[in-house]
């Protein structure tokens, strides 16, 4: 699953706490990056997005004339949470820091994360290249720190559900934090389904707590949008379907292949619905085979929903970031640097939904890295135990094994 060394040097202590540094030096980097560069146009929309919501409050915001702006698409988590940054900035600190902040710090909790599931599943060693890999990839590093928004918030939410459920056996917490996922962005509800699945695996007690951790939080976040403003939130974010530049996947080929404009206006419509089925489909697939896998299969579908994505924006090369070192290190260290260099492009140019062709062709590359990416994915889920979830994940059982000392005092594997 990543890298093993012959001589295991790490406790569990150092570790993590190699890990919590790296992760604090990569807030740090983030932060620096928000302080002092001014960002895209998203950090202008999401100011605009908060004094709107100043003025109509996070739950009629939805049914609000927004002239200037799109639309606001966003779930209603996000909504308070753009009330309470601009209290913050109204008492001096800058809003295009603050609008920043909460990606920088689900990156720091991420990295945690993401060692922490490693480690049940693979070598010390592996999981601290995985977590300081999350730390410090040039694709988060630039998304977080100088774009915002609250993609990687949602996909740490919703790693550490999987985490939550099958490592800690805390289904939940698990559910809280599965709804958390989808209150601050829609898109991980292609992996809720599997997590379902992973409960009811675990057993009617585990599959009661999930339901009422999810339903209960589901229910306080978006149960007053739901009973006020039902229509307007399915057409702003339920029905949303991303930008309509082609940029990147399935979209860029269709131009590139010179397919006709009808194949392309399928897959943006009602292809579209079915790309997504199939992730969900492949998740709840993925989950009965191998629940105690959850973690992993919630990277992997991340990834095919960003594979067969037909919508654009830098910021949503993220959803199978983090994911993806939790199916090995290399997987993930390929796919931060291939799409690394993407964003950092992307970003620079005069627009970051506007690409030029050298954007566009790392991009090209950098589909085909997620796609191999995603293979390597899947088989590690195949071809780990098939465990239940109330059982140690194999690779748990693989760390605890008996180690034979060696004469300078380091053990073997």
């Amino acid at each position: 699953m990543g890298i093993r060394t012959r001589y295991e040097t790490w406790n569990v202590p150092r570790a993590r706490a190699a890990v919590l540094v790296a992760a604090a030096a990569g807030l740090l980097i983030r932060m620096l990056i928000a302080a002092n560069m001014r960002g895209p146009a998203d950090v202008h929309i999401f100011r605009g997005f908060a004094r709107a919501i100043v003025q109509y409050g996070p739950i009629r915001i939805y049914e609000q004339p927004l002239p200037g702006l799109p639309v606001y698409n966003h779930p209603p988590l996000a909504g308070w949470m753009l009330l309470g940054l601009n209290k913050l900035s109204e008492a001096g600190i800058p809003f295009g820091t603050l609008i920043r902040a909460p990606a920088s710090i689900a990156d720091f909790f991420c990295a945690l994360v993401v060692f922490e599931i490693v480690r049940r599943r693979a070598s010390l060693g592996t999981a601290v290249a995985c977590g300081i890999g999350v730390a410090a990839s040039p694709l988060l590093i630039a998304t977080s720190g100088y774009h915002g928004n609250t993609d990687e918030v949602a996909i740490t939410f919703a790693l550490l559900a999987g985490h939550l459920l099958v490592d800690r056996k805390a289904p939940l917490l698990a559910g809280v934090a599965a709804a958390l996922a989808i209150s601050v962005k829609f898109v991980p509800v292609v992996v809720v389904p599997a997590l379902f699945v992973v409960a009811l695996r675990a057993g009617r007690p585990a599959l009661l707590r999930f339901t009422a951790g999810f339903t209960a939080l589901f229910a306080l976040v978006w149960g007053p949008v739901l009973a006020t403003v039902p229509e307007s939130l399915k057409e702003n974010v339920l029905e949303y379907a991303g930008g309509g530049f082609r940029l990147w996947g399935l979209v860029r080929f269709a131009d590139l292949f010179g397919l006709p404009d009808s194949f392309t206006t399928f897959i943006e419509g009602d292809g579209h619905f079915l790309f997504v089925l199939a992730c969900v489909a492949a998740g709840v697939w993925l989950a009965w085979l191998r629940p105690a896998q959850a973690p992993v299969v919630v990277g992997v579908v991340m990834g095919l929903l960003l594979l067969l994505s037909t919508a654009s924006a830098l910021q949503y090369l993220t959803w199978p970031a983090a994911g993806l070192f939790v199916v090995g290190f290399w997987p993930g260290a390929a796919y931060s640097c291939a799409l690394g260099v993407t964003a950092v492009l992307g970003y620079r140019g005069r627009s970051a939904v506007r690409w030029n062709e050298t954007v566009l062709h790392f991009a090209e590359f950098g589909w085909l890295v997620l796609a191999a990416a995603l293979a390597v994915g899947v088989r590690t889920v195949l071809a780990a135990r098939p465990d239940r979830p109330g059982e140690p994940p194999a690779g748990e059982g693989r760390l605890a094994a008996p180690r034979t000392s060696h004469p300078t005092g380091s053990t073997v594997n």
